[in-house]
């Protein structure tokens, strides 16, 4: 039986709060429970959000807080030239196409929101003719986009259960490099998590629509599925979702209050995992952590 490998894949745009924290611990613990390997990863790609010193402050944060990993950081952006490769072969197979359409073009050209809010792209850039794509090459830089089937994808999450999308309906054509030539998440992130070896990928309800995109990417590109556990989400008081912009519980406000055990111990008895707020270590956790004991429902704050 291969040995479990998660990993923590925040992206430095700011300082973490407390959702990233709470994703981050409960990550940590069903690898660590497993006596997996933890992998860090740094999802720096965007030039114009993510900085040095946002991936310094992650790191010191997660190692007050007593969460550690294994081997060296990763970086995305030093990562180019492998997503670059992957992208080549999506193109050999004749699945991908350049998407020319403005924001405003690309909400126009969408289908009916899913429930989530997201737009679903309806594809007009797929049915460009190749004199089209010449001309309007001449005038704008594309976007390059997937090309999906109308395939149903499954999987059963660790803590959700069974999830099915219908790719061309309920995605769409999503993109894989942007106009200015950063690749994007769901493409990044697969090749990723093949190339450092993770198993189990623990993160936000959020991201459980990404899974069936992520699942045919790697069939596509022959790499191999981990586990999907997604994680219910903490919302503000008014039901918002915490963000970094908005500075929600920031780790900086928070340690102006409390311990990292405090904190840990404010997460833990969130999760169930212990049944009264106490401080406690992410190591003291690890006997106690169950993906049984944890909650499916998101949690106002």
């Amino acid at each position: 039986m291969s040995r479990t490998v998660g990993r923590f894949a925040p992206s430095p745009s700011g300082r973490m709060h407390l959702g990233n924290l709470w994703s981050c611990l409960l990550a940590w613990l069903a690898a660590r429970s497993e006596g997996g390997g933890m992998v860090l990863r740094l999802e720096d790609l965007d030039p114009d959000r993510c900085r040095q010193e946002y991936c310094d402050q992650v790191m010191r944060d997660l190692e007050w807080l007593g969460l550690d990993w294994d081997n060296e950081p990763v970086y995305q952006s030093r990562r180019t030239q492998a997503y670059a490769q992957a992208f080549n072969e999506l193109e050999r197979q004749g699945l991908i196409y350049p998407c020319f359409c403005t924001r405003a073009e690309r909400l126009a050209a969408s289908a009916p929101h899913r429930s989530d809010g997201t737009a679903v792209y309806d594809g007009r850039c797929g049915r460009l003719r190749l004199e089209e794509q010449e001309e309007l090459s001449k005038t704008r830089r594309p976007a390059w986009r997937a090309r999906v089937p109308e395939e149903i994808i499954t999987f059963r999450d660790l803590l959700q259960g069974n999830y099915e999308e219908e790719l061309k309906r309920d995605c769409g054509d999503f993109i894989l490099r942007r106009s200015d030539g950063v690749y994007a998440y769901q493409l990044a992130v697969v090749v990723d998590d093949a190339a450092m070896g993770v198993t189990q990928v623990v993160r936000g309800s959020d991201l459980l629509s990404s899974s069936p995109r992520q699942l045919w990417l790697q069939d596509r590109l022959s790499l191999p599925h981990p586990e999907y556990g997604h994680l219910p989400l903490l919302l503000a008081s008014d039901g918002r979702r915490l963000a970094k912009r908005d500075r929600d519980l920031e780790l900086g406000r928070l340690q102006e209050e409390f311990t990292a055990p405090e904190i840990v111990g404010r997460l833990a008895f969130a999760a169930g995992l212990i049944d009264r707020r106490s401080a406690i270590s992410p190591r003291e956790l690890v006997p106690l952590f169950s993906w049984e004991k944890l909650p499916k429902e998101d949690m106002v704050l």
